[in-house]
């Protein structure tokens, strides 16, 4: 029984070009996100995660079933986070509020979401998350973690592994990461706060 499935693109697969290409999403979804979805089924059968969503599989699990499921959450977070043609440039509202409070400005924060993106090593994930009083933190997290696994609401995330960003900025991760405010959907990141 297949207990997961890959997630449908919100967007055409070249909808986020020239900030990712058509190329990079059919591999980063079609086959790396595929794979985790299938490796996950596989190793679900007969385990006592089976009937679990997919967020409590990434807070109890380890080893294989953790890191399929934590790439699955996490990439599913990521995916749906793009748009081709945001609504705006920058968050508003109680979320705008919340990162002025905590880092100094918008700009402030994304120098040092940025700054932790390009300087986490090896392969991961950059996160922008929040705690139940709402106050906001940036994460580096290895491999397939996620903030979830920390009590935190992860909302917004750019993934560092290479398969993200290879095919079209090869090894300059950084100009990779200040591509991508291009097409965050900030509509998207403020619900996600709410």
């Amino acid at each position: 029984m297949k207990r997961f499935q890959l997630m449908a693109l919100p967007y055409a697969p070249e909808a986020l070009e020239p900030v990712i290409s058509r190329e990079t999403i059919s591999f980063h979804h079609g086959k790396h996100l595929a794979a985790y979805v299938n490796n996950l089924n596989g190793l679900l059968e007969g385990s006592p995660f089976m009937e679990l969503p997919l967020e409590m599989i990434v807070k109890q699990a380890d080893g294989g079933i953790l890191n399929n499921a934590g790439q699955i959450l996490n990439h599913e977070l990521y995916f749906e986070q793009f748009s081709g043609k945001p609504q705006k440039s920058a968050p508003t509202g109680k979320l705008a509020e919340a990162i002025d409070k905590q880092f100094g400005s918008y700009e402030a924060f994304k120098d040092e979401f940025q700054k932790k993106g390009a300087t986490l090593f090896g392969s991961g994930w950059v996160w922008l998350s929040a705690d139940a009083d709402g106050n906001l933190f940036i994460t580096q997290e290895a491999n397939a973690a996620n903030p979830v696994q920390k009590d935190l609401t992860p909302l917004l995330t750019f993934d560092v592994w290479e398969h993200a960003y290879y095919l079209d900025y090869q090894n300059r991760r950084p100009d990779h990461l200040a591509a991508l405010w291009q097409i965050v959907d900030w509509n998207i990141i403020e619900k996600r706060y709410e």
